[in-house]
């Protein structure tokens, strides 16, 4: 399941400039694999998140953006 977060708003479980700071790092990411021919679903795979289907760029930075500004929870020993 895919989670549909409206385009360039700022989630509400998300501190509003951590994540501009996480949609400028994935934009960044995402121009460098689109210059070197890439595709979104590689720019997805690098952050280790599950392509969808028929995913264009702008939804890609959005789902690189969310992951790099949730916190991951810690798994126990």
């Amino acid at each position: 399941m895919v989670i549909q977060l409206p385009r360039e708003t700022n989630p509400p479980h998300i501190n509003e400039m951590q994540w501009h700071q996480s949609l400028g790092y994935a934009r960044q990411a995402c121009a460098r694999i689109f210059r070197d021919g890439g595709t979104p679903a590689d720019a997805l795979k690098a952050f280790a998140i599950k392509p969808a289907d028929n995913v264009d760029w702008s939804r890609a930075v959005e789902l690189i953006a969310d992951a790099l500004s949730t916190p991951t929870l810690r798994k126990a020993a």
